[in-house]
Formats: structure tokens, C-alpha cells, sequence
């Protein structure tokens, strides 16, 4: 298994917390795909969110990027209780997220699917007729590639040649590069060999050295245990469990997954926990 990163762990009280989610719900016609989700990510930290399939992990992020609205329970940020309509209201409040599908376009180049939905025009008249400035949103592409170490040759390279794992890069840089305090990343290292992925575990590093907080949700322990400093666990919906990274094992996460984890709580806690699975 590989070793967790040192990330230096902090009580909530101390660090602060960005982005928080209580008794969140969703329903799906009459299945409740979250019925409990609370959730707390912290100033500056790489926090996973793991679950079995269908523990609801994807539509808790959904909820926080801004794709899904909530039924019940509250979603704040920097404290303050906030409505999010759809991912824009979630980007001008600082919160990107890379999906499974990396929303790329392969025909257009890398500059240009850093600035989809940001971009430059010339100066009027000829932004009137929708006119691109390529020139410099190659000349700011390049920059955050270099400032997020990003392997790509060219910024120009089309998305179509590129590899799994240099798509991916350039998915988080856009996600990283305007204004962004809060990414959120489904399945980062989906599909990836073992190369591409440890890149893209040291492109999350990067995000967290830089200030960012980072949500992940992955299926692969090795990677959660690589890059995160904290994990939340769901099981059918609701929130089971947060702990420390450094403080647990994969077979224990595993066992709150699973639901073989009462072991793994308090005496007074194993109840509750019951109830809840």
C-alpha cells in the first residue's frame, strides 16, 4: 500500500473550513441516492470521498459543484449558507470541478480547452464578430501549464493526441487557473497507467501546496491514501465516518464501506452507526 503523503493533520478548530455540507439529501424519482451527506473540507487540505457504488459520493459532489440541487439539509461556504442554480454560481464562488468525463473537446487545442467558456477576444470591432485572441490565450495557457507542471509539449497540441493522462492535467489546470480556491475531482485517476497517475497524484499536490483545497472521489485506496490528508466515507446515502488518513488503514476503510466497520468506532457510536446501515 502506498504510504500516505506527510500532509499535516489539523483539528477543524484550527484550520478553517471552506466549504461544508449538513444532513444533505437528494432524490431521484423514489430512490434516495443521499439521504445524509455531511461533509467538511478544510483550508489548504486533499480530501477523499469514497463510498461503494451507489453510497451517493457522486451526488454529494454534484451537490457541491453546483450540477444537482440539493432537496434538504444545507451547503455552505466560508461559512456563509449558499443556493448554487448550476456550476457557474458554483465557479464565481470559487469552486471548479474536473468530472469523469473531463468535458474536453478533442479538435480544439490545449489553449484553447484551458479558456472553454473563458475566452479572449480581440479588441472591438472584431470581438463584436466573435473573433478569438489566440495569441494570448496561448501566451496564458502556457503559463499555467508551466506554473502547474504540466507535461504537454505545446500548449497548440490538439486534445485529440494527447495522452490519458495529459488530458486529465489539462482538465485540472482549467479547473485550477481563474480564481479557483475549491476543486473537486470525480475519479481523477480513472483509466490511468501507473505513470500517468502518479502525475496526476503530484498535479493534487501541486493544488494543495499552492493553497487550494482539493475533494477527490476515487474508487483506488492507493491513490486516496497517496494524496489525501482526510477521508469520508458513505454507505447507502449517508455519511458514515471522516478520519485522518494517517490514522487508518485501507482494510478499515474498506470495512466502513462494506459495513463491517463497527470495530472501527466508538462503543457509543456503534448504535448509531447500526441504524444508519
Amino acid at each position: 500500500m502506498t504510504s500516505p503523503d506527510p500532509q499535516p493533520q489539523a483539528e477543524a478548530e484550527a484550520v478553517p473550513v471552506v466549504l461544508e455540507t449538513r444532513a444533505v439529501t437528494k432524490h431521484f424519482g423514489g430512490v434516495a441516492a443521499l439521504s445524509h451527506g455531511d461533509f467538511q473540507l478544510l483550508e489548504g487540505e486533499v480530501h477523499a470521498i469514497v463510498g461503494d457504488n451507489g453510497a451517493g459520493k457522486s451526488t454529494l459532489l454534484k451537490i457541491i459543484a453546483g450540477a444537482h440541487r440539493p432537496d434538504g439539509g444545507e451547503l455552505l461556504i466560508n461559512d456563509q449558507p449558499v443556493t448554487l442554480a448550476n456550476p457557474r454560481a458554483a465557479q464565481e464562488l470559487g469552486v471548479a470541478t474536473v468530472f469523469q468525463d473531463l468535458g474536453l473537446i478533442d479538435h480544439l487545442d490545449a489553449a484553447a480547452n484551458l479558456f472553454l467558456g473563458r475566452e479572449i477576444y480581440l479588441r472591438a470591432p472584431l470581438s463584436w464578430l466573435g473573433i478569438l485572441d489566440k495569441k494570448e490565450m496561448r501566451k496564458r495557457a502556457a503559463q499555467e501549464v508551466v506554473r502547474l507542471k504540466v507535461n504537454i509539449g505545446s500548449v497548440s497540441q490538439m486534445l485529440g493526441g494527447m495522452s490519458g493522462g495529459q488530458r486529465q492535467a489539462i482538465a485540472v489546470a482549467r479547473a485550477a487557473a481563474f480564481g479557483t480556491r475549491i476543486v473537486l475531482m470525480d475519479e481523477p485517476t480513472a483509466a490511468l497507467g501507473v505513470r500517468e497517475t502518479a502525475a496526476v497524484c503530484d498535479l493534487i499536490r501541486q493544488l494543495r501546496d499552492e493553497g487550494m483545497s482539493v475533494v477527490i472521489v476515487s474508487h483506488s485506496m492507493p491513490d486516496v491514501f497517496a494524496v489525501s490528508g482526510r477521508i469520508t466515507v458513505l454507505r447507502h446515502g449517508r455519511t458514515v465516518k471522516t478520519v485522518g488518513t494517517a490514522d487508518c488503514s485501507a482494510e478499515e476503510i474498506i470495512g466502513m464501506m462494506t459495513g463491517a466497520f463497527e470495530s472501527t468506532l466508538q462503543p457509543e457510536n456503534r448504535r448509531q452507526a447500526t441504524e444508519r446501515a
